[in-house]
């Protein structure tokens, strides 16, 4: 459902051996918002809520929120590392527009 790039598995592993906190995986979703109608929302979490589908990527666990699954269906994520900017970016085929940003779609 959702695919890492090496970038990507690279950067969320390093996030969570530096991160103070328990972290069991990282958590994707999509909110309303952003400048095209939905913003894809990351964190890492201590484990995944009742309902979540979890994926797992390269040893690391990814839970999805239901609401979310949908737009996320065939989701690569990568992790971007240039000069005017690094990040995360998404690659996604069910967007039908996204922002210049990288950060929300429709």
């Amino acid at each position: 459902m959702i695919n890492l790039t090496d970038s990507a598995v690279n950067a969320i592993k390093s996030a969570i051996s530096s991160s103070t906190h328990p972290t069991g995986g990282l958590r994707v979703m999509i909110e309303a918002g952003g400048c095209n109608g939905f913003k894809y929302k990351m964190g890492l979490v201590e484990e995944p809520k009742p309902g979540d589908t979890v994926i797992e990527c390269d040893g690391l666990k990814v839970f999805v929120d239901n609401k979310s699954c949908e737009h996320l269906i065939g989701t690569t994520i990568d992790f971007v590392m240039a000069m005017e900017s690094s990040g995360f970016t998404f690659h996604n085929p069910n967007a039908t527009a996204n922002c210049s940003c990288g950060k929300s779609f429709s």
